[in-house]
């Protein structure tokens, strides 16, 4: 019997045919002997279509029943949607974690916010550095991003070479952080890439992102001509854009106050890594108060509307420390992620009748995307020349967008995937084809406060009924012999007080109960499961021919 030949598979659990939730997998080996590498473990943010989930985390069951097989994890960077489900999910996985410093310090600090976080055992790899991780030979490729500390991965294994971009632009002046160094990725081109698995967020839009520089010139231009105090938004993790607004602030003789926890976070890991060098330090929020409305500039967290965060209780005058007034100046220094218009708009509508003049990335050039062009594409494919192109992290119109962006730039194999897709990359079989050869488990699970729940877990569904027709609670109390023993008990919520007829909704749930005991016959009232199950088809059909919804229902049968 011959042996089966080793081959390259990579199978995404998350991040391909959306942006957010990011985890991929490498696999080497032969088919029943194959070892993992885990690439990234990111969130996405919950929207209204699941109440009250704080997070949404890729299911990582498949990985978890591979764990004795699972060589590492290698983070390519610090944002949510890469690294935002480490502390829930890495004790499902076990598995020594790779990364550069800036990262590993973001998440450690992470970490020691989070009451009874696991430790995790972190293996720090220098910038530009390499790591043998079980049969992967791992090099972390510096690339510009909107975070320091931001790498691709070129992944070697002895049937070939795949480059993971991870996120990245081509930035020659990006303020803090890496570079995307043309000449390595060239060398890794001559080298020879079988297969780049790259980031597709930008591949819409045409020509190149303008640089972080640019996004400096524009803030220190706003912020020298503001009459009175400015109050910058922006994503936390923008190391470059703070150092941008504190140069600014340092230039027009204001000082700068932190607002926000997450800022205050990533600010003291960006000192502790020498990234915030030559500048003042940053005033605590109290001091805020005191400083002269024409001398201070605030850099605050809740640029995407999130309703507890320091830009929204602020515009509701309801933070304790920061007010603005008629004459100042916000900038949002970051751009809308689609989902959180509404939340967004909210905030801008009630600062401007406050008289506060509001600047975003409509107005002026105050935010780059840290995600490469349809021009930043084509320069990565032109260096690195790869036989397969795999595009992910991106939404299904991204995908194709970059898919045919690829294949114009002559690269011989595109392949297009969803999450559970397992793709042959490589193979020691040269005839082997580049090709889907199997669908593996994957799936969402919600961080639904403390706890972890899946997506079809009863409880999100009902929240769902609840936001759409409210909840009846009816209880009866039923004699032995089948009797009704007093008056039920009716509670309403979230419905109207009146039915479409004018008859208020308790008096027809109350007939409907009534009714359906008169005509029940005395063994099915003394039977509670029976009853009640009666009772809730009645008290249902009832609301729902007063109001024309069929809320949740629950009824208690009480016998006594």
């Amino acid at each position: 019997m011959s042996k089966a030949p080793d081959e390259l598979v990579f199978a995404p659990l998350g991040g391909v045919g959306e942006i957010g939730m990011n985890l991929g997998l490498y696999g080497f080996g032969p088919p029943q002997r194959r070892r993992w590498l885990a690439v990234d473990l990111g969130v996405s943010f919950a929207g209204p279509d699941v109440p009250g989930v704080d997070l949404i985390m890729p299911d990582v069951r498949f990985i978890e029943e591979e764990r004795a097989n699972l060589v590492g994890l290698a983070l390519t960077h610090g944002h949510e949607d890469h690294v935002g489900a480490l502390l829930d999910l890495w004790p499902k996985l076990q598995c020594p974690v790779y990364t550069t410093p800036f990262t590993a310090a973001l998440a450690e600090a992470r970490r020691l916010n989070e009451p009874g976080a696991p430790k995790i055992p972190f293996h720090v790899v220098p910038s530009g550095g390499r790591v043998a991780i079980g049969p992967f030979d791992v090099e972390f490729v510096p690339v510009a991003h909107s975070i320091p500390d931001s790498h691709a991965l070129a992944l070697r294994t002895p049937v070939g070479l795949v480059v993971h971009t991870g996120d990245w632009k081509i930035d020659p002046t990006p303020v803090v952080g890496n570079v995307t160094d043309p000449e390595r990725f060239t060398a890794l081109g001559v080298e020879g890439v079988r297969a780049v698995i790259c980031d597709s967020t930008n591949a819409i839009r045409d020509g190149q992102s303008p640089s972080e520089a640019d996004v400096a010139v524009t803030l220190a231009e706003l912020i020298a001509k503001a009459p009175h105090r400015v109050a910058v938004t922006t994503f936390a993790s923008n190391v470059a854009r703070i150092r941008s607004v504190a140069e600014a602030a340092l230039k027009a003789g204001r000082e700068v106050v932190l607002v926000g926890r997450a800022m205050e976070r990533v600010v003291t890991v960006a000192r502790e890594q020498r990234l915030l060098d030559g500048l003042p330090p940053f005033r605590p929020v109290d001091a805020y108060g005191y400083l002269p409305r024409d001398k201070v500039v605030a850099i605050l967290t809740g640029s995407q509307g999130e309703p507890r965060a320091a830009l929204a209780r602020i515009a509701d005058d309801d933070h304790p420390e920061i007010a603005l007034s008629a004459g100042d100046t916000v900038i949002f220094s970051s751009r809308t992620i689609p989902g959180n218009e509404r939340a967004v708009n909210r905030i801008i509508n009630a600062l401007v009748l406050d008289g506060i003049q509001v600047v975003t990335d409509r107005h002026a050039l105050v935010h780059v995307s840290g995600h490469p062009r349809r021009g930043e594409l084509e320069q990565m494919y032109g260096w690195l020349r790869p036989q397969i192109s795999v595009p992910v992290h991106g939404e299904p119109m991204h995908l194709a967008e970059h898919a045919d962006l690829a294949r114009r730039m002559g690269v011989p194999e595109i392949l297009r995937l969803v999450d559970g897709d397992m793709v042959r990359l490589a193979s020691a079989d040269l005839a082997a084809k580049a090709e889907v050869i199997d669908e593996v488990p994957f799936g969402r699970l919600y961080k639904d406060g403390q706890v972890l729940v899946n997506a079809d877990d009863r409880a999100i569904a009902e929240r769902r009924r609840l936001s759409f027709a409210g909840l009846i609670s009816v209880a009866v109390a039923m004699s032995a012999k089948g009797e009704l023993a007093g008056d039920p008990m009716i509670d309403l919520t979230g419905l109207p007080e009146l039915g479409s007829n004018g008859t208020a909704l308790a008096e027809v749930i109350e007939d409907a109960v009534l009714d359906c005991l008169e005509t029940l016959p005395k063994p099915r009232r003394r039977d509670p499961d029976a009853l009640a199950e009666s009772l809730t088809r009645a008290v249902r059909s009832a609301v729902n021919a007063a109001w024309g919804k069929k809320p949740l229902c629950h009824v208690l049968v009480i016998t006594v």
